[in-house]
Formats: structure tokens, sequence, C-alpha cells
């Protein structure tokens, strides 16, 4: 399995690895997500509580845990790349944060849609709210620290110790409604207890673990594609990243051009 894995961290062999698995990741992710939301939207009952504006959370849950799960991944290939050096973790570190940032914007809109006919409100300084909304400005300074260096490594490395360092909010997010007196409610289904007793019905936790699991494909998915697109830039001057320029058309190799500002 070592072997494996460290065969994997090759660019070369990551790249035809993830030629292979990302388009399978799109396809299943596209399925669950579409089944996933339209069973939320017109199969599933209406909450006797919220009425439909509960359908929300086939979008927001997932976006939600989304923001939590793609900063713990940067933060663990932060360590990574801090500690054995290896380019494809501070590729991998880099090629998420715009990503998580995407997520967690979506949460916190979402969020917000949600609230004002819950609470009255579209914001309220609620810890989960200000929690997740801190985590925003954590993914939005990975990104700024990369593109603050010319240099890439330099700047994957900044990022992974500020992905390590902010990683402490993420158990903050998570147990706020525990730990302080919150208007947000409890995790429905993504913690232990919520696994062993669901606390929605089945016709509702059907449609939303679809669209939970699609969108963690769909994530992989784009991931894959945003570190291959990484690869290329840094291994621009390889042998084998020409071999693949002969193959690519013109198109494809204007989505692998040098950002402004890295090293010609």
């Amino acid at each position: 399995m070592w072997t494996w894995f460290h065969r994997l961290a090759s660019p070369p062999t990551f790249y035809r690895f993830a030629e292979r698995l990302a388009p399978w990741l799109l396809a299943i992710a596209v399925v669950l997500i579409g089944i996933g939301v339209w069973r939320g939207l017109f199969v599933a009952p209406t909450d006797y509580q919220q009425g439909d504006s509960f359908r929300i959370i086939y979008v927001h849950v997932p976006a939600a845990a989304l923001s939590l799960s793609i900063y713990t991944a940067m933060a663990v290939a932060g360590a990574i790349a801090l500690i054995w050096r290896m380019k494809l973790a501070e590729v991998a570190v880099v090629s998420a944060a715009p990503i998580g940032a995407t997520f967690t914007a979506l949460a916190l809109v979402t969020g917000m849609l949600w609230g004002k006919p819950t609470w009255g409100a579209y914001w309220v300084w609620d810890a989960r709210l200000t929690s997740e909304l801190v985590l925003l400005f954590l993914y939005l300074g990975v990104i700024g620290l990369q593109q603050a260096y010319s240099d890439p490594r330099t700047a994957a490395r900044a990022c992974a110790w500020l992905a390590l360092v902010g990683v402490v909010n993420v158990p903050i997010v998570h147990y706020s409604v525990t730990w302080w007196n919150s208007l947000h409610q409890g995790s429905t289904i993504l913690s232990a207890e919520g696994i062993a007793k669901p606390k929605i019905a089945g016709e509702m936790l059907g449609p939303l673990l679809m669209t939970l699991f699609g969108s963690y494909l769909f994530f992989g998915a784009i991931w894959l594609r945003r570190m291959q697109n990484e690869v290329l830039v840094r291994e621009k001057r390889a042998k084998w990243v020409r071999q693949i320029a002969l193959q690519a058309s013109p198109a494809d190799l204007l989505d692998v051009a040098p950002r402004a500002g890295s090293n010609p």
C-alpha cells in the first residue's frame, strides 16, 4: 500500500490516475445530486413546522458539511506538505481552497435565506453563523497567500501553515450549537447520534443523503481537476507534460497557461 501511495505522489502517476477517476466521480455525483434534489423538492413531504422552506436543506446541509470537510482535508495535506515536503500535498492545499470558499459562501447564503422565515432575520450574530463566517475568511486568507508569492512552493508552504492554524475553527463550527446558546438547530444526521437515530423522516432523509454524498463526489472530481491543472503549471518544463501538450488541443492548452506572477 505504501508503495502505491508513494507512486501516486509522483506528478505523472497522479495526473493519469486523476484523468481516469475524475469523470466517474463527476458522473455519479450528477446522478445522485439530480435525483436527490428532485426527490427533495417534489417527493419529500412538507415539514409540519417549517413548511416548504425546509427544502433548502438539500443545498445548505451538503454545502455546510463540505465547508468543514474541505478545510480539514487542507489541514491534513498541509501537515504532510510541511513534514515530508511532498509537492502533491502542496498542490492539494492550494487547489482545494477556492472550492472550499465557494461551498462556505453557499452555506452562508442558503443559511441566511433559511433564517429569514425561521428566525425572522437574514443574519444574527449566532455562534454557528459567526464561526462559519470566520471559516470563509480563513479560506480567503489561503487564497490570498497563494497569490502573494511568486514562488509556488513558498506560497504553498505559507498556505499550509494557515490551514493548520485555522483548522482549530472547524470543531468550533461543528460544536458551536452545543457549547453555546444558539438559534441554529443541532446536527440532524452529521453526528453519531444522528446516524444511529435520525431526527428526520425517511422520506426526507433519503434525498438529503443522496445530495450529501453526491456533493462530496462532485468536490472530489473538481478537486482532482484543479490539482491536475496546478501540477501541469508547476511541471510545465517536464518531458511528460510536453508529451501531453502535443496531444492536447489549443483550447486545452489555454487552461494550463502559467498564472500571473508565476515563474516563467
